[in-house]
């Protein structure tokens, strides 16, 4: 009984937190961020990033300018940890000790980061390839013969779907300013006619309908580009043999222009009903390290063609492809075709392995029973049966179930855990110069996550 009164009579004791008391030593940042930091991890790889490509002011004049890896540094870090707008990485330099750590107390302002990650395609785009390099001599990519898996996610473009237009309906408003105009002006000529509400004059608003008719125009006028070279591919795809009309060069009624960003798509997002102002944003990963290894941007609002084109993006260094993972939506025979042959009919080595249909969730108890490989199909066989095939054995399972595994696992944490899920920049080049960097942001993020121990060239 004593002994509990002693120890209900005791003081609490909190530690001390004293704002007051100045500092007599600068401290060494380092200190301040844990030895496995992320921060840490990035300034050992970007020291041995090849930053030369990097634009600045070989004139000398104006300000001093902030070293180039310093900046790349910064970029990469804020995408890694998801902060993407320039004025959030400027506040931040203020606000996180490793950020303060990374610029060495300085504080590049929101224009000058702006300006940086707009004006240097090259810098990024090398230095997502390096990275790779990095992450070959540390033994985390396997270098050649590499099984990649493929896929597309749809990233929000920095404008809403609500400022854009159809071709029909720019016709119809079109037609509505038109005479909006012409009643102006009549009101304009008439002697006896109502004065408008405060503010507003009859020279203005001819002004403003103006511009608009102008804007629709310019919009009716792309939408018709657009249609034509559609169609330029459609005719130069086909078969001569093929019956039928020629595609059409004519927009349809329901295509879409935006004017706060003309490069993006309405697209599907998450449902038959839903649409979003996106683009396409594409993924080669190499499954074994899961590292990103090609990445491209495109408009297309399915992936039927850009099996070809997002193989192709994959950077030298990972060396040759000898197996695609891909899903349903990249399925077409010229798609796997024009990946497999070269343009003489011979076989390049590499092999796709896709479902043909949509794959059922779920699995039912004759799905549990071990079976025998079914029998291959004749040469003479479809396409269809030669795809399926390659799925239905219990090889071809068990490869095709690690793009699951891979790629789609990636697209979530580019958009949960980094929080990416819509561009800062506007326009398909920016865009994509942006989807490289956050890409480039990811895989280093990855091998930290692996604890891979950099190696110098």
């Amino acid at each position: 009984m004593a002994r509990d009164l002693r120890r209900r009579s005791m003081p609490a004791h909190f530690v001390t937190v004293d704002r007051d008391t100045p500092l007599l030593l600068p401290p060494d940042l380092r200190d301040w961020v844990p030895g496995n930091h992320l921060v840490h991890f990035l300034l050992e790889a970007v020291e041995q990033l090849d930053v030369r490509t990097a634009r600045i002011n070989e004139q000398g004049s104006g300000s001093d300018q902030y070293p180039p890896a310093m900046m790349l540094g910064l970029l990469i870090y804020s995408y890694a940890t998801g902060v993407f707008s320039s004025r959030r990485i400027e506040q931040s330099t203020y606000d996180s000790v490793a950020v303060r750590l990374l610029c060495a107390d300085t504080h590049p302002d929101h224009d000058t980061i702006c300006a940086f990650r707009r004006s240097n395609r090259e810098l990024l785009s090398g230095g997502f390839a390096q990275v790779l390099e990095l992450a070959a001599r540390c033994r985390v990519l396997q270098v050649g013969e590499i099984t990649v898996a493929i896929d597309g996610t749809k990233v929000l473009a920095n404008a809403s779907k609500h400022a854009a237009v159809s071709y029909q309906r720019a016709g119809e408003q079109m037609q509505q300013v038109e005479l909006e105009i012409e009643q102006l002006l009549a009101r304009a000529d008439a002697a006896d006619a109502q004065p408008l509400q405060d503010g507003l004059t009859v020279e203005g608003e001819l002004a403003r309908r103006q511009v608009r008719k102008t804007q629709l125009q310019r919009a009716r006028a792309a939408m018709e580009a657009r249609a034509f070279a559609r169609a330029q591919a459609e005719r130069a795809a086909r078969d001569p043999d093929q019956p039928g009309p020629p595609p059409p060069a004519a927009p349809k009624p329901q295509d879409q222009y935006n004017f706060t960003d003309p490069d993006s798509r309405i697209m599907p997002a998450g449902g038959a009903t839903h649409f979003e102002q996106s683009y396409n944003a594409q993924a080669a990963v190499e499954v074994e390290s899961r590292l990103i290894v090609g990445q491209r941007v495109c408009q297309a609002a399915n992936d039927k063609e850009q099996l070809e084109p997002t193989l192709q993006s994959v950077a030298p260094v990972a060396g040759a492809v000898k197996e695609v993972l891909i899903d349903s939506g990249f399925v077409s025979e010229a798609a796997v075709q024009a990946v497999e042959q070269n343009e003489h009919g011979e076989l390049t080595g590499i092999t796709v392995l896709a479902p043909v249909g949509r794959i059922r969730h779920g699995r039912t108890i004759a799905d549990l029973e071990q079976r025998a490989d079914p029998p291959a199909p004749s040469p003479e066989g479809s396409f269809t049966e030669r795809m399926a095939h390659r799925t239905a054995t219990a090889a071809g399972r068990v490869r095709y179930k690690l793009r699951q595994q891979t790629v789609e696992p990636i697209f979530g944490i580019i958009k949960e855990a980094m929080g990416f899920r819509r561009f800062m920049l506007r326009g398909l080049e920016k865009v994509s110069l942006e989807w490289t960097l956050v890409t480039l942001a990811y895989n280093l993020r990855r091998l930290h996550a692996l604890g891979a121990v950099l190696k110098a060239a």
